[in-house]
């Protein structure tokens, strides 16, 4: 049974402990207070599982870290597990023994191919994992009536995982794949398996008719191989004698086309020497006349800019003018007659200096402010006759790099450069191209490698003027297709001769594997028999094993209702083709499910928990939680479900120690017998526990 729960900064809860004793314990609270996070660290304590997205959204919002701990007794044992939450969401576990007041360590981690599993130790004490808890301790929120209005298909599958059908369907599976691995071993040595019998016979017969039909044509097949080899060693043999000339012929061919290809290479570098030379004469003749004003240039940028250096120095003092001028207003606004007074010694003056006279100092302002203006446009002017002087300088730099890059330094160094392209133009000329090199080759000597050249080929004709190129590759295209009708009869008849090695030795090899199939096939069959008999759901070792499950839950549950104020006395469980009926009695009368008050409904869904629980084997933790059982439910279902959770209880049927109900509905239990409550609120600090 439960203990206690201690959560830190878990969820909703930054510092909560519930101890547990027997009886019927009842959280209240509204919705989102921090009540079903009892569950999730129970789970998650026990078994590291929970309901919500991540294991880092188990940490309290601001918290780095967390832990969940529970203490539980099985039998005269007391143990601890607790699982903390790092700031990363790494969860380290810890299980221990209560002895003589000492936790002595059993379990640690889920390293489970290390052989170290906390949860396979606690799944070990108490007989359930994870989904068996959830099934035979922990209704979920709504679920409690839906065992008896769910769907009966449903139902007859959440009963077949109770008794462990599932894992028939997995036996199934796995004796499937055994059986495919027996084969595929079985494939792996013989190549085929026990479903290839009826083939191997098929082709042992095909293999004797193909043997009976393939000797008569290797034997035609060898006669004409060797009319067919003479007359191709006939014709190698008149090709073999002039293939040197035909060489010869070809290199007479590759030499014309190189020598071409070295003369349009030699016009072409020619060609690009003249247009390098013309660019450098256009270039270099542009450039000479700049360079002819560049002392003018020069003298006229110089004047330019002391215009502009005197401009800015006059308008600089008109500035400072302007500012002094500026000051005496300032004063002479002060400086006024009163009466005929001097404003200053206060004695009787005709006038004030001009210096301080406000009219005088205003036309003297405006003179300036006029002469700077004039200042500016004429700064304006020379600053445009300046970027003019500018681009003509940058015009004069860059014709002094031309020519200095192209090392011309006066009209005699271009009109050597003229003479040169004249005289290289000329030489063009001189050289008459064809489209191939073809007539007199002579005439295409215009250095010393191209007469070489010609004379090498010359040499080359006249060794093969008796060769006729049109007869020889006459020859030598009936070769080819006579060498393809030679390898095609050498394939032709290879593969005849392969064929028949393959059918003799295919017959003998199939025969020894039909042997040992015939046994293979023998032992699968008995295989495919245990597994239809034993392992299937809907075999006769799994209805049976469901049928005595239906039994048991329907005979613990009747026993859960004698114990209940209501008219029902039984209940009967029965396996349908696809689905699992549920039939209720009174004395002899049957009652149909939809004609039950709420609360028979009530006592008959709770009754059927607690059959099923009993028949998990629950009584290891010996608890059962109920989170929102009275959710869909009206008033009087509410009050009937809390006086079938105390008859329930105050019966001890089969010893549940406990009873853990979650609610927000705390009206209903007024007046009844429930041994704690505890009141769940929300708070800024996190929930707030409090024993009722």
């Amino acid at each position: 049974m439960l203990r206690s729960v201690e959560l830190a900064n878990f969820l909703s809860h930054a510092n909560t402990r519930l101890e547990f004793d027997n009886g019927v314990t009842v959280f209240v609270g509204p919705n989102g207070a921090g009540k079903s996070s009892i569950i999730d660290a129970i789970t998650f304590a026990l078994f590291g599982e929970h309901i919500r997205k991540s294991t880092k959204g188990l940490l309290r919002r601001g918290s780095s870290q967390a832990y969940a701990k529970v203490e539980f007794s099985i039998g005269n044992r007391q143990f601890e597990a607790v699982r903390k939450i790092d700031p990363k969401g790494t969860v380290s576990a810890q299980l221990y023994e209560k002895i003589n007041e000492e936790l002595v360590p059993l379990a640690a981690g889920e390293r489970k191919q290390f052989g170290e599993s906390m949860t396979q130790t606690i799944e070990s004490l108490i007989g359930l994992d994870f989904e068996k808890l959830k099934v035979a301790s922990i209704v979920q929120q709504g679920e409690l009536q839906s065992i008896i209005e769910a769907d009966p298909k449903k139902f007859k599958e959440l009963v077949n995982a109770i008794i462990g059908i599932d894992k028939l369907d997995t036996a199934y599976e796995i004796m499937k794949k055994a059986i495919d691995a027996f084969r595929m071993s079985v494939k792996a040595k013989l190549e085929y398996d026990d479903t290839s019998i009826e083939l191997l016979q098929t082709k042992i017969d095909t293999s004797s008719k193909e043997v009976l039909t393939l000797e008569p044509k290797r034997k035609k097949l060898e006669e004409e191989k060797a009319v067919q080899e003479q007359e191709f060693f006939t014709l190698q043999s008149k090709i073999e004698s002039d293939a040197p000339k035909e060489l010869k012929s070809k290199e007479i061919e590759k030499r014309k086309e190189e020598l071409g290809t070295y003369l349009r290479n030699a016009v072409t570098s020619i060609k690009r020497e003249i247009f390098e030379k013309e660019r450098k004469l256009a270039e270099c003749t542009n450039s000479l006349p700049i360079l002819a004003v560049k002392s003018q240039i020069e003298s006229e940028t110089r004047q330019v800019q002391q215009e502009i250096e005197r401009i800015r120095n006059e308008s600089k003092e008109i500035g400072e003018k302007i500012a002094k001028i500026k000051g005496q207003q300032e004063i002479a606004g002060k400086l006024r007659m009163i009466d005929g007074k001097c404003p200053v010694c206060d004695s009787k003056v005709d006038h004030i200096n001009p210096l301080f006279e406000e009219e005088h100092l205003r036309m003297e302002l405006e003179t300036l402010r006029k002469k700077g203006d004039t200042l500016t446009q004429e700064e304006v002017v020379n600053q445009n006759k300046k970027k003019e002087m500018d681009l003509k300088t940058q015009q004069i730099i860059k014709a002094e790099s031309v020519l200095a890059s192209n090392n011309i330094k006066s009209q005699e160094d271009l009109a050597r450069l003229k003479e040169e392209i004249s005289s290289l133009q000329t030489n063009i000329k001189e050289v008459h191209l064809e489209a191939s090199t073809t007539g007199n080759l002579t005439q295409f000597a215009i250095d010393e490698y191209s007469t070489d050249a010609i004379k090498s080929i010359l040499s080359l004709i006249e060794e093969t003027k008796d060769f006729d190129v049109t007869s020889f590759r006459n020859i030598k295209s009936k070769l080819e297709p006579q060498r393809k009708l030679l390898s095609t009869l050498d394939q032709e008849l290879g593969a005849i001769t392969t064929r028949l090695t393959l059918h003799k030795e295919e017959s003998e090899k199939i025969s020894q594997t039909l042997e040992e199939l015939q046994h293979v096939r023998q032992y699968v069959s008995s295989l495919e028999t245990i597994r239809g008999q034993i392992y299937n759901r809907d075999g006769p070792v799994a209805t049976s094993l469901r049928s005595w499950a239906l039994g048991t839950i329907s005979q613990k549950a009747s026993e859960y209702l004698s114990t209940f104020n209501v008219k029902i006395q039984r209940i009967i469980l029965e396996d349908k083709a696809r689905d699992i009926g549920i039939t209720c009695y009174s004395g002899n009368s049957t009652l149909d499910l939809e004609s039950l008050s709420g609360g028979e409904k009530v006592s008959v869904a709770l009754a059927l928990r607690l059959g099923m629980a009993h028949l998990m084997g629950s009584s290891s933790l010996n608890f059962i939680i109920l989170d929102e059982p009275t959710t869909h439910l009206d008033q009087e279902r509410r009050k009937s479900l809390v006086s079938v959770l105390s008859q329930a209880f105050e019966s001890n049927v089969d010893s549940i120690s406990q009873f853990i109900i979650i609610t927000h509905d705390s009206e209903i239990f007024e007046n009844s017998n429930i041994d704690a409550i505890y009141d769940f609120k929300s708070t800024p600090e996190g929930t707030l526990v409090t024993p009722i």
